[in-house]
């Protein structure tokens, strides 16, 4: 196949500039690029065809050849071409990301680590009791953290000296290059490698932190728990983190609070939960129960005819509300027992008991009235399932 002309291929006119060319060519090569055509190959024929025209009329003996004599003047070359493409790039750059940072303005670009830098947060999972969570602890423990050498305050210079402007980037913590490719000359900025971009070097480290500034310590935290607290919450100690760099703030000392359960009570909210057990006779009679709360063994009055599963509520006796004087309530499921074991004597008196009420007349009206079972149903009939064992 013929080859087309170097200035159809770049798109300009015979008589185009220097820059005409030079731009022509940056924006066919970004157009074909392989690495914004992947698998196309139509694509990468075109570039490999527009990085060979501009490699001769750039040149400006190349291309006074080319404009007398035409592709004759290279038939000699003709089979490798020009500035052949390869999977490496052309022109010395490593891929299109080269290409697009020094000409379009992408990466090329490396962040200076010489301003202040704030320090490092840390975390301090708690255990704490229920009771604590409800109304509230102060609680020491103690953590392992980074901290500025006393020695040398951090510098990680020896005392008596200091760092020193790092002579290979000036201060600057950046170093740059220049490159050489087809399409001219270009500056290419990275991090210093001698200061790793602190701009400064260390002559004489410190002794006591080998020059890193910093030593470990073992330190005591003392922490205040907020009444009311709950399972997973967190508590964030300002300045209790590792120091920053350079004049940066000091981190953060996150502590997340684990909460152990409670063997009576659960949690839900600032409301508390609890089963409590009573004998039948109390639940039918009625009666005075002890009830234990967070705050101590309280006086309850049980009501007449209470059912099992009924829930009472007892206000205030909850768990306290974070940053709040008020608290949640505490409600009591009631759980009626019934007695396993019976003697003769017992058996008797409870059968007494259940014919008293009349229980075939008593069922037939409530059936007859569509009544649900009462409480005495309900104790009767396990008390019938406890017989039959």
């Amino acid at each position: 196949m013929a080859k087309r002309d170097y200035y159809e291929v770049l798109g300009v006119q015979k008589g185009a500039s220097a820059d005409e060319i030079k731009k022509a060519f940056r924006q066919m090569a970004k157009k074909y690029h392989p690495d914004m055509n992947p698998g196309d190959k139509e694509a990468e024929a075109k570039f490999k065809e527009v990085n060979e025209a501009y490699e001769v009329l750039s040149d400006d003996q190349k291309r006074a050849q080319y404009d007398q004599f035409g592709h004759a003047a290279f038939d000699q070359t003709a089979g490798g071409g020009y500035g052949g493409y390869s999977s490496g790039g052309f022109g010395g750059f490593g891929g299109f990301d080269d290409i697009l940072s020094s000409f379009f303005g992408g990466g090329g670009r490396t962040a200076r680590r010489n301003g202040p830098e704030p320090g490092a947060d840390l975390r301090y999972d708690l255990t704490i009791s229920f009771e604590e969570a409800a109304f509230g602890a102060k609680k020491e423990f103690t953590i392992q953290r980074n901290e500025n050498c006393e020695a040398c305050g951090g510098s990680g210079a020896k005392a008596g000296t200091s760092r020193k402007t790092c002579p290979t980037c000036g201060g600057s913590g950046q170093v740059r290059t220049m490159q050489n490719t087809v399409l001219g000359s270009f500056a290419q900025v990275s991090t210093c490698q001698q200061c790793h971009g602190e701009g400064t070097i260390i002559e004489e480290p410190c002794p006591s932190c080998k020059g890193r500034g910093r030593v470990n310590r073992t330190r005591s935290i003392t922490v205040r728990i907020p009444a009311g607290i709950d399972d997973d919450q967190t508590i964030s100690l300002g300045g209790q983190g590792e120091p920053g760099r350079r004049g940066g703030p000091q981190g953060d000392l996150y502590v997340v609070i684990h909460v152990k359960p409670h063997k009576l009570f659960k949690r839900k909210g600032y409301d508390l939960y609890m089963d409590y057990k009573i004998s039948f006779a109390t639940a039918a009679l009625g009666g005075k129960v002890t009830l234990p709360t967070l705050d101590g063994d309280l006086e309850y009055d049980v009501a007449p005819g209470t059912q099992p599963g009924d829930t009472v509520r007892i206000a205030g006796k909850g768990v306290q509300r974070l940053r709040q004087s008020s608290r949640g309530d505490l409600y009591v499921k009631m759980i009626v027992e019934v007695p396993k074991r019976l003697n003769e004597r017992q058996k008797e008196l409870l059968r007494e008991f259940e014919e008293s009420f009349g229980r075939k007349t008593e069922s037939a009206q409530k059936e007859k009235r569509g009544d649900k079972k009462g409480f005495f149903d309900k104790v009767k009939d396990a008390l019938d399932d406890a017989f039959d064992k």
